[in-house]
């Protein structure tokens, strides 16, 4: 393991960085927090920021991120990391835990927990747990519990995660594995999942609503531009929206659709939006940055998102709370985030899945009522700031993080 500090760069690790301290509390001193060890085998993809911020975010408790390799994809600037010994999977790792120089150096930070976001990396790393002496806490996102079972049995996540569906079953019959959710939806699918009602606890993440604020430009004034960030996959719903954006045009000419980010189905959904004859421009992957820039110029945002054939859907959805943050109305009809994270008629709308007709008339209202557009930016804006600012979200979080350390909150 490498020496840890705040990771910066150019490689080269600093000091502690200093919390985020918001107006209503200040954190407790960093020499006075208990750790908790955050694992994520790769460090960190860009679709993973919210990682990031959420250790930021902690204010009664300090976080290492570790991991088995670093991906140089996430600026993980104001991080302190460290690097583990890359022997092999951690599957193989039992032989060698006991003595290996990561442990010791993990043990000298005197860990009260380790905080494990996504199924499949709680049950890799779980010997590690065991090893350092540590509780679990996994967080499960989505597609980690929802994707059926004989998916994964039948070779769909590959020869090695043919055990995963058991193997995480195993590991929530122990007494120290605990798990989030992060939604009541996704919490749903762990009980149906056959995880104790008691050993699941639904934590939102949350955003950063100073980093994601309403942009110069108001939303009366901006083009009629539709914005969708996400993966291009099945789950993500996108044929959905190109095929309501050809019914949009009819009715506004001027309309267009911006995709950000990439995946498989790229071509084909590049090819069908040529067929529609409608204007859709394919960003490819974005930095957060990039992200925050398309928001400031979309007058929607839309989140189509559907259920695949494997049974994945969308956890949560954290990009409608960003979209929304950033004063832009939403459309979606994610699993979880379009129940919880939407009032519907007021920041935005949600529909049912692959309901074409019913997004193109919500998206049409918005294209067509200026002044409706832009009562929900306002009223989005409230909405998150007020139920998922990443302040009290963490917060939340930094609770569990005690009741599962069995420490005082």
């Amino acid at each position: 393991m490498s020496l840890h500090g705040t990771y910066s760069k150019d490689g080269k690790i600093a000091g502690r960085p200093a919390a985020r301290t918001p107006v209503d509390s200040a954190p407790v001193p960093m020499a006075e927090r208990p750790t908790v060890l955050v694992y994520r085998s790769d460090m960190l993809p860009l679709s993973e920021t919210f990682i990031k911020e959420q250790m930021i975010a902690y204010k009664a408790w300090h976080g290492l991120l570790i991991g088995r390799r670093m991906l140089g994809e996430l600026d993980l600037e104001g991080l302190e990391v460290a690097l583990l010994d890359n022997r092999g999977s951690a599957f193989r790792a039992r032989r060698w835990l006991g003595f290996s120089p990561s442990l010791k150096m993990l043990r000298k930070t005197q860990p009260r927990l380790l905080h494990v976001h996504f199924g499949p990396e709680a049950v890799a790393a779980a010997p590690l747990a065991r090893a350092l002496g540590l509780p679990m806490l996994v967080t499960l996102h989505g597609y980690d519990i929802n994707i059926r079972a004989d998916w994964w049995e039948k070779g769909g996540g590959g020869a090695r995660m043919r055990g995963y569906p058991k193997a995480l079953l195993k590991l929530a019959q122990r007494r120290d594995v605990h798990f989030i959710a992060v939604s009541d939806a996704v919490r749903a699918c762990a009980l149906a999942y056959g995880i104790a009602p008691e050993k699941v606890t639904t934590c939102h993440i949350g955003v950063d609503t100073a980093r994601f604020a309403p942009g110069p430009m108001p939303i009366a004034a901006r083009a009629p531009r539709i914005l969708f960030v996400g993966r291009l996959v099945e789950k993500k719903g996108c044929e959905v929206l190109l095929r309501a954006m050809a019914i949009v045009r009819r009715h506004h000419p001027a309309a267009e659709v911006v995709l950000i980010g990439d995946g498989p189905l790229r071509p084909g959904l590049e090819q069908l939006s040529r067929s529609l004859g409608i204007e859709a421009h394919f960003y490819g992957a974005r930095t957060p940055k990039q992200v925050k820039a398309a928001l400031d110029e979309a007058r929607v945002f839309c989140l189509p998102s559907i259920q695949a054939a494997n049974g994945d859907a969308e956890g949560f959805g954290l990009v409608l709370l960003e979209a929304q943050a950033a004063g832009l109305p939403v459309v979606s009809s994610a699993f979880g985030g379009a129940q919880e994270g939407i009032l519907h008629g007021e920041t935005g709308y949600r529909f049912e899945e692959k309901d074409v007709e019913m997004l193109s008339n919500h998206l049409c209202r918005l294209l067509s009522d200026p002044h409706k557009a832009a009562a929900m930016s306002r009223a989005a804006r409230a909405f998150v700031v007020s139920r998922f600012n990443i302040e009290t979200c963490t917060k939340a979080l930094e609770q569990i993080y005690s009741r599962v350390a069995g420490l005082p909150a």
